[in-house]
């Protein structure tokens, strides 16, 4: 009996253990892979262990769980080029105490239900791309010592509510759109001591109520009015660079700031509170004609707020709203509203897809397609020739996700003005049939792919392929360097080089389009079959958006150009591979030219391949950036007339005849 009692005893006490194991809080699991799910580029892979099946999260890149692993208690995820926006369901991380997620590129706006996290004392979303108000909601969040907030494009005026907030000691808010005056002390307070009275039951919403502050930087936003006496004891450099009636703190000059405030705006009027009692008595004596013009004024003025209302309605019911399905649930009828910056697309222009099926013959003139999208040729009326790409994807695997991102891609290629990179003229985006696209100015060559490798590489002579070359690189010169933020083409190939009727190089990034489609349902975890596989020994995730990447994929480029072989080959691998025998030898250097040109430049060609060897050095450290490559080919290749005529023989013919 004894030895069942001991086994009985020793079952229950694992399976208390087994409980204790698995008791972690499934809705945090779910929370934070939801999180996971709204950031849409990684490329440092910081997230790649956060995996959904994991019951335990513990050990996840930048979580830090409780002594008894029973709670996420921190996430700290800084400065990893994280972009995205953040999820409403973090709020699930209950007993979450610090939200670190400075120094990304995250997007959208700060949802309200982060006001739920009751034991949050940091919040630190510094240095960002967020946008639309601060949430009233945070001044909930009582346990917080610390909010960091700077460096993103808030708006608003600073939520009074922030005064609730009795253990802040840090409040960073510069660098934002932020606007108002600097909230005191709210209405009742204010009339409280108009009065001389003292009611313990006057709340204080201020930031004179956040009685701990210490540090407190709000400057260079767009805040009006006079700084707050409570908060004098803050140094002027706190206030600076804002629209602020204050002659110490360096202020805006008054062309950036709006009209200031007048002072009976900011205080409750004494005249108002005097005057309404005796509105009271003199509504009994009145007489009747002016009881009659009262109606009749407040019918007016009724009807005047009908039609005001209906039209503000029709105005909403005119935008497409942004519906972000966070989760999905059996009904699909969860679904979030989510702040969508309005100013984002504002000065690019929005084509109608009716417009666009006329410009492309019914959308039947198709000069290009994958399995990712299809590109249609057009003429606008009176206007230049165009390039549609229409996105294959459908409605039903199209989330709010998505939708953000392709405005943010939109915003981001409309940016581009250079002679040597294709110029975006607008988009398209309807519901009904559902749209997505880009419209570009059109190429009239082709790639410089079909040029190349598909029999037309006669026409390039060596003196053309230089100058593409050089268009090439300052095209990259440009994005890289002359751009803030930089700019770089998601797979740079001859596929991405465009010619005009002068040969004249134009970079477009159509790839893009394939970061859309890896959100997509049908497309979960695939890519493209035309990208080049050896542009990297980095992954493709890694690549994207990656400068390296591009200067890498520059001199696999120049090497495609000179030789006339495609950059990977199934039977023979990458073309890197074959020529670097050739690439660094004098004497057999001139194999790696391309065997139909009849004329070429020994001493083009020995930059060029010191370039090729520069760009794919296997020591990032060791390469150069874009602008040292294109100084160097500018300074030692000569793409003149005459150097063109002195090669070729058949040029000087040519131009014998036509003098």
């Amino acid at each position: 009996m004894r030895p069942y009692i001991c086994f009985l005893i020793m079952f229950l006490a694992s399976g208390v253990l087994c409980v204790t194991c698995s008791s972690f809080p499934t809705k945090e699991v779910w929370a934070l892979t939801t999180f996971k799910e709204a950031i849409y580029e990684d490329p440092h892979l910081v997230l790649s262990n956060w995996n959904a099946l994991d019951a335990d999260p513990c050990g996840w890149s930048g979580i830090t769980c409780n002594k008894e692993r029973q709670h996420v208690i921190k996430i700290n995820i800084s400065g990893s080029s994280l972009k995205g926006f953040l999820a409403p369901e973090m709020s699930q991380v209950t007993y979450l105490q610090e939200l670190t997620l400075r120094k990304n590129n995250l997007i959208g706006t700060i949802p309200k239900e982060f006001g739920l996290l009751k034991f949050l004392k940091v919040l630190d979303l510094g240095i960002n791309q967020l946008t639309g108000p601060i949430p009233a909601e945070l001044g909930n969040l009582t346990s917080l010592v610390k909010i960091n907030l700077q460096s993103n494009g808030l708006s608003g005026s600073l939520p009074a509510e922030l005064g609730n907030l009795k253990n802040l000691s840090e409040l960073i808010l510069d660098r934002n759109k932020l606007q108002g005056p600097v909230p005191a002390e709210n209405d009742s307070s204010f009339v409280a001591k108009i009065h001389g009275t003292n009611d313990s039951r006057t709340s204080v919403t201020g930031l004179c109520g956040a009685s701990q502050l210490k540090v407190v930087d709000l400057s260079y936003n767009f805040l009006v009015g006079s700084i707050p006496k409570c908060l004098e004891y803050l140094p002027s450099s706190s206030f600076q660079g804002n629209c602020l009636r204050e002659k110490d703190a360096k202020q805006r000059p008054i062309r950036q700031c709006g009209p200031q405030p007048s002072r009976s705006h900011q205080a409750p009027s004494l005249k108002h509170h005097a005057f309404k009692d005796a509105a009271k008595h003199q509504k009994a004596s009145k007489p009747a004609w002016l009881l009659a013009l009262e109606i009749a004024t407040g019918i007016m003025a009724g009807s005047l707020f009908l039609v005001a209302i209906l039209t503000a309605f029709q105005r909403c019911r005119s935008k497409p709203a942004i519906i972000i399905p966070w989760k999905k649930s059996g009904s699909e009828k969860e679904q979030l509203m989510v702040y969508v910056d309005s100013e984002l697309l504002k000065d690019v222009t929005k084509f109608g897809r009716q417009e666009l099926e006329v410009s492309c013959e019914d959308f039947s003139n198709i000069i290009g397609s994958s399995p990712d999208s299809i590109v249609y040729k057009g003429t606008m009326r009176g206007g230049p020739e165009i390039a549609v790409i229409s996105l294959c994807i459908k409605e039903q695997h199209w989330t709010g996700y998505l939708e953000l991102y392709f405005q943010r891609e939109v915003a981001d290629l409309a940016r581009l003005n250079h002679e040597n990179v294709g110029k975006l003229l607008g988009y398209c985006r309807e519901s009904s049939p559902f749209t997505r696209m880009l419209v570009f100015e059109y190429a009239s060559n082709g790639t410089l792919y079909e040029h190349l490798h598909y029999g037309e590489g006669s026409q390039l002579s060596w003196t053309r392929r230089m100058r593409i070359i050089l268009g090439i690189a300052q095209g990259l010169k440009y994005l890289h360097a002359e751009l803030e933020p930089p700019f770089t083409i998601s797979e740079l190939s001859s596929s991405s080089v465009y010619l005009t009727e002068d040969f004249s190089p134009k970079l477009v990034d159509f790839e893009s389009w394939k970061m859309i489609l890896t959100r997509s349902e049908k497309n979960s975890g695939s890519i493209g079959n035309n990208g080049p596989a050896c542009l990297l020994l980095n992954s493709l995730e890694k690549r994207h958006l990656d400068i390296q990447g591009n200067i890498h994929s520059f001199g696999i480029l120049l090497l495609e150009i000179v030789s006339g072989k495609p950059p990977y080959c199934k039977d023979k691998g990458c073309l890197i591979d074959w020529a670097r025998d050739y690439l660094e030898l004098p004497e057999v250097m001139s194999y790696i030219v391309d065997p139909e040109l009849k004329h070429f430049s020994y001493d083009d060609l020995k930059v060029i391949c010191e370039v090729i060897s520069l760009c794919t050095h296997t020591d990032f450290s060791k390469r150069p950036s874009m602008k040292e490559i294109s100084l160097m080919l500018e300074s030692k290749i000569d793409t003149s007339v005459a150097i063109e005529l002195k090669s070729s023989s058949l040029a000087w013919a040519e131009l014998a005849l036509s003098s």
